[in-house]
């Protein structure tokens, strides 16, 4: 345990700073898991609307240091590439 009273306020900090990074974390992980599903499903408007959300979710963890800048463009990047895809192959 922290012997100081500046180690004891860091510890707290740490600890804040860990349950809103597993909150966000955890948050943008199911907008993925959806934009997937519905990816996976027929429904072009319902997969854009996941992405959109999904995409936002991404870059917002990716701005508060929550995932790496690459990882998040790298995620976004792979959602879109498949929601185009699935989107040229329903229209052609």
């Amino acid at each position: 345990m922290a012997n100081t009273r500046s180690a004891q306020k860091r510890h707290q900090q740490s600890l804040a700073r860990y349950a809103r990074n597993k909150s966000l974390r955890a948050s943008v992980r199911t907008a993925v898991k959806k934009a997937r599903e519905a990816l996976a499903s027929d429904d072009l408007a319902k997969a854009k609307e996941a992405l959109r959300a999904a995409t936002k979710a991404l870059d917002s963890a990716a701005s508060k240091g929550v995932f790496h800048a690459n990882n998040a463009a790298r995620n976004v990047g792979r959602l879109s590439q498949a929601f185009a895809k699935k989107a040229a192959t329903q229209q052609g």
